[in-house]
């Protein structure tokens, strides 16, 4: 695997002059993180950021959660204008961590970081470190240029953010808080980016998450030989429980942030946004709408079933994992349901659980994002949407900071962007990712 290094200076005006490359080095870095604590750890690209950081003349810190799981925190920029003192620090955030990649399953290796077809391919390349390389980009050219932002703003790349973060931001919110002493809102992943809809190009904006739910369920019986009667098997029992919310068919509910992607979708279809046609409206978006037809509802899948040692053994214990997802407004009505559901006999634990969050979309942030989209690409809609995965976003809205998905790119029409995230052969256009620079060197201006 190639080493890591530092770019060459580019001129000062040209903010996404680094972006390719900084991805490509990023890539290169393996951290891939295999979940339950196995990780190949972040360490040597948190020193990466954090030297790239310190070149510039922003001075970073890494701070290790555990061994070998670090992060990066710099405070940069701030006036001392009664207004920017108002709006209070802004926290741009990026994971530095990678689910894995099977290189044999790949068209390139997952870590070369190869650009082919007009693509940066790599396992990271849209989840996130894409994004880490946009900040970079425009951090750096902007501190070379003496533009730091009026705002202050706080950078962080974290650790474990596939796994929950529960050795990253969890731990820095919890260990770490004055790092972000200030902050009223945040801006990290997955937003910002383009879709398709009856011809219109339209960027979806984070505005909210659904609650993370992983579940081991467990089921006890009474052991004995397979051959003889059993009324008190416990596969028996927690096999039903699964099928039950295996085949579950939870309502359509709306929250706000749905309510107003769906009117801009119905504004374009020529159609009143409803309940009732809402998951016509979202097969709109295509391939998109394995991932926007998800947040219509709560959900609860399945993913792991463990019982026995012999064909001729009824054991004892069986358990099974199932990852639910929420959303915000209908916790009371997920829990509920998974309860009944579940039945007597069959336990509950969880292995994670995280709130859903909401913010309304409004305000200057809001106009900043907008702006800069648009400034970007004229004739673009720009519109809200809910989170049907979970991000680090779900820490740093414990410290009362609203929070955004903002990681902007232009997309072209035939490709299937959601399918990436954790998908083989993973990649993002080069000019997807200059154009995230730009927008979000823009979005400096007006934060």
């Amino acid at each position: 695997m190639a080493e890591s290094t530092t770019p060459t200076p580019v001129p000062d005006h040209d903010v996404a002059a680094e972006v390719v490359e900084l991805c490509r080095d990023l890539i290169r870095i393996d951290t891939s993180n295999y979940g339950g604590g196995e990780s190949t750890g972040e360490r040597k690209a948190a020193e990466h950021v954090a030297a790239l950081l310190d070149e510039v003349g922003i001075a970073a810190e890494v701070i290790e959660t555990r061994p070998g799981r670090a992060n990066v925190v710099a405070r940069w920029g701030g006036s001392s204008s009664a207004a920017t003192a108002e709006r209070g620090a802004l926290l741009l955030h990026g994971h530095l961590d990678v689910v894995p990649a099977a290189a044999e399953d790949w068209t390139v290796h997952p870590f070369s970081g190869e650009v082919q077809d007009g693509y940066v391919w790599g396992r990271g390349a849209v989840d996130m470190k894409d994004f880490d390389a946009m900040l970079l980009s425009v951090v750096r050219a902007r501190q070379r240029a003496g533009r730091a932002p009026e705002r202050e703003v706080v950078l962080c790349f974290t650790a474990d953010e596939e796994a929950g973060g529960h050795d990253g931001a969890q731990l820095l919110v919890e260990n770490h808080a004055e790092w972000f002493e200030g902050c009223t809102e945040a801006v990290g992943e997955v937003g910002g980016f383009s879709t398709t809809v009856r011809g219109r190009r339209l960027y979806l904006i984070e505005a909210a998450e659904k609650g993370m739910a992983w579940m081991r369920l467990s089921a006890r019986g009474s052991a004995g030989h397979g051959s003889m009667l059993n009324d008190d098997n416990a596969v028996t029992r927690l096999a039903s429980a699964v099928a039950r919310i295996g085949a579950h068919d939870w309502p359509v509910r709306l929250t706000p942030t749905m309510q107003t992607l769906l009117a801009t979708v119905g504004e374009v279809a020529g159609v009143e946004a409803t309940p009732a046609n809402a998951p016509a409206l979202v097969e709109e978006f295509g391939a998109a709408a394995r991932m926007l037809g998800a947040v219509l509802r709560n959900s609860a899948n399945p993913t792991m079933l463990e019982a026995g040692y012999k064909v001729n053994v009824i054991p004892t214990d069986a358990t099974a994992h199932v990852d639910g997802r929420f959303l915000p407004g209908f916790e009371d009505e997920f829990f509920a349901t998974l309860a009944e559901l579940t039945g007597e006999g069959v336990d509950i634990d969880f292995v994670s659980r995280q709130e859903p969050w909401e913010t309304p979309y409004d305000g200057a942030l809001v106009d900043a994002m907008t702006r800069s989209l648009l400034a970007e690409d004229p004739e673009a809609l720009v519109a809200p949407y809910l989170m049907s995965a979970g991000t680090d976003a779900k820490h740093f809205t414990k410290l009362g900071m609203r929070s955004f998905g903002f990681a902007p790119l232009r997309l072209p029409d035939d490709l299937d962007f959601t399918s990436l995230f954790h998908g083989v052969d993973e990649r993002v256009p080069v000019d997807a990712l200059e154009f995230g620079a730009r927008v979000m060197d823009r979005f400096l201006d007006h934060a």
